[in-house]
């Protein structure tokens, strides 16, 4: 796997049932961080909401992941809207539905409907975004080789993570694995780059 599909956009769906209405939103996050904060916003701007369910999937692998009901019956909520991150194989993703009770109960079936479909709608609004799975480096040259060094990072789309950019130099990269080899090749030739992997 060299490619992982994401968002780069917020979007915001609704979606009414017997009354209740749901509003989903979805957010670009890379850490549970991100998650928190994100949910913060939600919870701010939708204080009187009664419920705020949520579900995220993190990381190129897709192994850091959490479904939450937030008082809904047990998997009513947190389960279908992680179910439609992943039927779009997306990560890095968080998707929160806030729910206004609106007098009739809806029953599990109806709960999972009205979840699943608000995240289904708010996914369908930002398009998925193709990146690359990167493999991370830190570089560390004189500031004679910077031009040489800055050709192949640009050339090979690597991600610039961080720098320091002074008469010695430091740099932090994401080298796509799709061609993770030949960029590497191509830095050990420059003469005086020294070059570390970054697990």
């Amino acid at each position: 796997m060299e490619v992982y599909f994401t968002v780069d956009k917020t979007a915001v769906a609704e979606f009414k049932d017997r009354g209740s209405k749901f509003l989903g939103y979805v957010f670009p996050v890379k850490t549970p961080e991100a998650v928190k904060d994100c949910l913060m916003e939600v919870k701010k701007e939708h204080p009187k909401a009664t419920h705020h369910c949520y579900a995220y999937r993190l990381g190129t692998d897709g192994m850091q992941f959490r479904a939450n009901d937030d008082g809904e019956p047990s998997g009513s909520a947190g389960k279908p809207i992680l179910g439609q991150i992943d039927s779009k194989q997306l990560t890095d993703v968080l998707v929160v539905v806030v729910r206004y009770f609106g007098g009739t109960l809806l029953g599990v079936p109806g709960l999972i409907n009205a979840y699943k479909v608000s995240a289904s709608m708010v996914l369908q609004l930002v398009p998925a975004v193709q990146k690359n799975i990167e493999s991370k480096y830190h570089l560390t040259f004189d500031y004679t080789i910077m031009n040489d060094v800055m050709i192949v990072v640009k050339q090979n789309n690597c991600t610039v993570l961080s720098q320091e950019l002074q008469l010695f130099c430091t740099m932090d990269i994401g080298v796509p694995k799709t061609n993770e080899e030949l960029c590497l090749l191509r830095l050990r030739d420059i003469h005086g780059l020294e070059i570390k992997s970054l697990k």
